[in-house]
């Protein structure tokens, strides 16, 4: 069993709502920063959480 999409962006938001001035469209940065601001052990829903809100912020540019 994987980890279900909806969570990766229910999860997304609420880190975007909480913490909006910490993310950026640079995925290397949100990784450090959910990787401070969340308690998420595995390394990879860490990467699709950051990778989600790098996409999400840099679709709201344009």
């Amino acid at each position: 069993m994987g980890i279900k999409p909806s969570y990766i962006k229910n999860l997304g938001e609420e880190l975007i709502v909480k913490h909006r001035s910490r993310f950026s469209g640079d995925f290397e940065e949100n990784k450090h920063a959910v990787a401070e601001v969340a308690m998420i052990d595995s390394k990879t829903v860490r990467n699709r959480v950051a990778g989600y809100i790098s996409r999400k912020i840099n679709t709201r540019k344009r």
